[in-house]
């Protein structure tokens, strides 16, 4: 038995291996492409997209029943399941990206030495990147596309609960790359669901990988930190919140707020706590609570709050903690923004975070107090989008602060190096 797993093994690492040997090959001919051939393969992918609609929602059909019959939570089933409308919104997700300015070449900064040296720093593609991701089969779309407008190679590694989906539109992409002329190799998928895979890609490929985003549960998060042997991209869970201030005004507070809890609870920029300003508890409070309950949410709130809404079950401190990505919401009045600020940062995963607010002074202590990737004004946390940025698509929310923090976009798939240019000069 041991031999037969070590066999299998083996074959993995070897497997591995060849994925990240014709990335890295496919890399450095991507680094050089001009942006009209990357934006032609993008709308060659976008309708191959179109065309395989048909045999996507069969792909997908097989995951959401396996899913189903797995018990999976509806609000996974939800981040699971595709349709017609969403496999186009991925398509002009890829024309979008198509229309972005190409970050590769871009002049970032320019500047003369007094010795007359001439210094640039240019981007330049990060070369292979490596996406791990679950649930969320639209990622494969998102994740070819912007990797490759960025001049990258991408390795892909969806979960087994979207596998047949990811394949379906992993084909369309491949199709794409050659319809434009531009290397297969350049967005690859991981043929196998063995976890083994996933343990060869954070050891990094012998060098060919050289960055890893994972897009997933705390689990699958940790142990990509853990475990891994090249940098990280790190997307933690969304534990976002939604503090109403005294000023803020009701109608707005109450829309938003369903809003950022309901539109979908299964995406990563849901809400998922409610603080609202102890001194507008009695005007603002079970107004929004009573919205929130007549969309379907459970409430789950502190004592003080269940005094003034005696229907919310009780919270106790995990629940604080917790993304539910379900219809559920954790409620609790504070002492002002100040009191909002160290909630947020007791228990935030430093993901998104809003204030509806009319007060100015409120409004900047809130954006200068917290130390979250997204901060919003009176607008609902599912903004919290690469696409709703004007990026096209995302890969996933950074929570981490080194490289790339907030939507990981064509411009954070980037990297860059300093080009001097002389006329001889000599160091003294």
């Amino acid at each position: 038995m041991l031999d037969r797993i070590d066999t299998a093994q083996d074959e993995i690492a070897r497997l591995m291996q060849d994925l990240g040997e014709r990335a890295r090959a496919a890399s450095r001919q991507l680094a050089i492409t001009p942006a009209a051939a990357k934006n032609a393969a993008l709308i060659a992918m976008a309708d191959a997209l179109n065309a395989a609609i048909p045999a996507i929602l069969e792909a997908n059909g097989a995951d959401v029943s396996r899913a189903q019959e797995n018990g999976t939570s509806a609000a996974l089933i939800d981040r699971l399941t595709l349709n017609p409308a969403r496999i186009v919104a991925m398509s002009e997700g890829l024309r979008t990206i198509a229309e972005l300015a190409d970050p590769v070449g871009e002049t970032i900064a320019a500047w003369e030495r007094p010795n007359g040296l001439q210094i640039e720093r240019v981007r330049t593609p990060l070369g292979v990147v490596g996406v791990i991701y679950e649930s969320r089969p639209n990622v494969t779309a998102d994740a070819g596309a912007l990797c490759l407008k960025a001049g990258n190679a991408v390795i892909l590694r969806g979960g087994s609960d979207s596998a047949h989906s990811s394949r379906a539109i992993h084909a369309a992409l491949v199709a794409g790359l050659k319809a434009a002329g531009l290397p297969e190799d350049g967005i690859q998928i991981v043929p196998t669901t063995d976890r083994a895979a996933v343990g060869e890609m954070l050891k990094g490929l012998s060098g060919n990988l050289d960055v890893i985003v994972p897009r997933g549960g705390r689990s699958l998060v940790a142990r990509v930190q853990d475990e891994a042997r090249v940098p990280v991209f790190a997307h933690l869970e969304g534990l976002c919140h939604v503090y109403v201030d005294r000023s803020a005004d009701l109608a707005m507070a109450v829309e938003l707020v369903v809003n950022s809890k309901m539109r979908r609870t299964g995406i990563c920029g849901a809400a998922e706590t409610l603080l609202v300003d102890r001194r507008a508890a009695s005007t603002h409070l079970v107004p929004i609570l009573e919205a929130l309950a007549a969309r379907g949410c459970e409430i789950r709130a502190t004592k003080e709050v269940r005094a003034l809404y005696p229907s919310a079950e009780a919270a106790d401190d995990a629940d604080f903690s917790t993304e539910y990505l379900d219809a559920i919401i954790s409620v609790a009045l504070v002492d002002g923004v100040d009191d909002a600020i160290h909630h947020i940062e007791t228990y935030s995963s430093h993901h998104t975070e809003a204030i509806i607010a009319e007060d100015a002074a409120a409004v900047e202590t809130f954006m200068n107090g917290i130390d979250s990737a997204i901060l919003l004004h009176n607008a609902s946390t599912q903004f919290a989008d690469g696409g709703e940025f004007g990026m096209g698509a995302e890969i996933g929310i950074a929570t981490g602060k080194m490289h790339a923090r907030g939507p990981v976009g064509v411009e954070q798939l980037t990297s860059f190096n300093y080009r001097v240019r002389g006329s001889g000069q000599t160091r003294p």
